[in-house]
């Protein structure tokens, strides 16, 4: 790993941060102005920089300020703090749009300023990472008249900044396109930034995507940028735009319509240079006629589309993307790439894949860890793709909370018990615990950090609300079957925002 790069004309500064990030194991390289960051920057010693660089303000010899745009210039994607006197405040803030990771308040609490850079490291080897398997592998495969199509659509919008709509089905790659899109646009040399908006709270959404201002809310101890501001320059993408709340499309529509949006909390207008890239897999249209998505934002989306094909429309490309996912799979785990024998991949070939290419790119992982030889034989293949009983949709969570739900308002003169017998037969066919795994594998084949929480609680709502249904809605009866406490029920039926 690359060294902490910290630029302070005070020695003092630079000693108790040098010697803090010691103890964390990481190493450092000081400098007391600008000038000899830059002069190290273009020499042959500091041409790969520093992994996260941490620069004060006022120093004899540069202004921090001036420092991060020409070191953004040279290196986009690098993290860089500002440390700041009260007295330069105004110029830290103003230091996000052009780039800062965040500021740091002088005199800093050294735990504090260690967990920031920390972030920062975090941010910076996840940017690294993508960078090398973008770079190392193919943007995108496929021999597909379908992908064909795709393509030479991403050709075509080369040179253009216009906004464009990815439609498809979960798994099916449409951030793989989006940073296609990026690449080979004028803003190539700009950061690509996503967000999943169904994979975030509502609460928590407006200020991931557009910051918010120290004191705006509960714990909003400094300001933050958000993903706006963070994707300055470049493009941003938002995926799963259909699961947006509708407040919050108002706001977005506003952004895209004049190109300015205020923090959360904020009273001043901050310019958005941004191009968006959005994707969905709904029924945009039909979500427009139920009155949950706005009209006009459709249509500012909507300039371009896109359409993603399932993998199951372009079964010709399943042999190469195997043989690309059994490589990439052994390169990561270190082992000798597994080959795959014919009739084996004549049952993948003809399987309907409900996960698409993210669920063939997980199967291969799993046959690189499980198959016995490196011959992988038909029967070596997960039992999802074996089994003729399981079903060519994936029953998702959300189907399961429909029946639920559907099973708990039946009145017993209206047949509840068909309804509980219909629930019974629906886990029992739709084998949850594949379902979870893919869920599982598709959460984990994202940025996100949160994945146990997020399928724990899912997990414990639909068990909740199984129970109530079966008890019609008393909590005892429900806690005494589920084997848990009155008190227990309570709680998670509140922190669940159950209704019952």
């Amino acid at each position: 790993m690359k060294p902490i790069w910290i630029v302070d004309d005070d020695q003092s500064i630079r000693f108790v941060l040098e010697k803090a990030l010691l103890r964390e194991g990481l190493s450092t390289r000081s400098f007391t102005n600008p000038r000899e960051v830059l002069a190290a920057l273009n020499s042959d010693e500091g041409r790969d920089g520093p992994q996260v660089l941490v620069s004060d303000i006022r120093m004899p010899g540069g202004s921090g300020l001036d420092l991060l745009t020409e070191v953004k210039q040279k290196l986009p994607g690098l993290p860089v703090i500002i440390m700041t006197a009260f007295s330069d405040l105004d110029s830290a803030v103003s230091a996000f749009q052009n780039g800062a990771f965040e500021y740091l308040p002088k005199p800093f609490d050294l735990p504090k300023a260690i967990e920031l850079i920390r972030r920062a490291l975090e941010e910076s080897q996840r940017e690294e990472v993508a960078e090398e398997l973008m770079a190392s592998t193919p943007e995108m495969l496929g021999q597909a008249p379908a992908m064909q199509d795709v393509f030479r659509a991403i050709g075509r919008l080369s040179q253009s900044n216009v906004t464009v709509m990815i439609t498809g089905e979960s798994g099916s790659g449409k951030e793989l396109v989006a940073r296609a899109l990026h690449k080979h646009s004028p803003r190539a040399n700009g950061p690509f930034v996503a967000i999943n908006t169904a994979a975030i709270p509502k609460d928590l959404l407006e200020s991931e995507l557009f910051g918010h201002e120290r004191g705006a809310f509960t714990g909003a101890q400094t300001s933050r940028r958000g993903r706006f501001e963070q994707a300055e320059g470049g493009t941003l993408f938002l995926d799963e735009i259909g699961d947006m709340p509708f407040d919050l499309q108002t706001r977005l529509l506003r952004v895209l319509s004049d190109g300015h949006f205020y923090r959360v909390g904020g009273h001043s207008a901050v310019k958005a240079n941004v191009r968006v890239i959005a994707a969905t897999h709904q029924d945009l249209e039909q979500r427009v006629k139920e009155g949950v998505f706005r009209e006009d934002l459709f249509h500012r989306l909507n300039v371009i589309r896109l359409r993603l094909p399932a993998l199951r429309e372009r079964r010709e490309d399943v042999l190469v993307l195997t043989k690309h996912f059994l490589l990439q799979s052994a390169q990561q785990l270190g082992v000798e790439p597994k080959r795959i024998s014919d009739q084996a991949l004549e049952i993948l070939s003809h399987f309907n894949f409900p996960g698409n290419v993210r669920q063939l790119e997980n199967i291969c992982h799993w046959l690189t860890v499980m198959a016995p030889a490196q011959m992988i034989e038909a029967k070596d293949l997960p039992p999802e793709v074996l089994s003729p009983h399981v079903p060519e949709v994936v029953v998702t969570g959300q189907a399961l909370t429909s029946h639920v739900q559907a099973a708990r308002e039946a009145s017993p003169s209206s047949g509840a018990s068909q309804a509980y017998s219909s629930l019974i037969n629906l886990g029992a066919h739709a084998g949850w615990e594949s379902a979870l795994e893919v869920e599982a594998l598709q959460l984990l084949g994202t940025d996100r950090q949160d994945v146990w929480d997020v399928l724990t609680k899912r997990f414990e709502s639909l068990l909740i609300q199984a129970a109530l249904a079966t008890t019609r809605g008393r909590r005892i009866e429900a806690a005494v079957k589920l084997g848990i406490g009155r008190n227990t029920i309570t709680r998670k039926i509140q922190e669940l925002h159950i209704e019952g």
